[in-house]
């Protein structure tokens, strides 16, 4: 899986809701009213992740999720994987 270039990664960004590109990743931060609907999210997340072979680094406090996303086999830079699960946990956060 080829980097994406980051006029690419800018373009991209436009179709996504409030992911940014920083330090080589993609990120977001998600607040749900509780805990156990954070936890929900990252199962749903979790599941279209394990569909896709491609999986989250993210970090979780009670009712916050952290996501950042690259991709390992490009060497930690961001690629087409990263879009199409930033697009996926989009629509799963409604």
């Amino acid at each position: 899986m080829n980097a994406l270039s980051s006029d690419e990664i800018k373009k991209e960004l436009t179709a996504l809701d409030s992911w940014t590109f920083e330090d080589d990743k993609l990120k977001k931060e998600f607040t749900f009213s509780d805990f156990k609907q954070a936890l929900a999210f990252m199962v749903r997340v979790g599941f279209e992740a394990e569909a896709q072979g491609h999986h989250p680094e993210w970090f979780n406090v009670y009712n916050n999720v952290k996501i950042e996303l690259s991709t390992h086999d490009a060497g930690g830079k961001v690629t087409g994987k990263d879009i199409k699960l930033a697009k996926t946990i989009d629509k799963i956060s409604g």
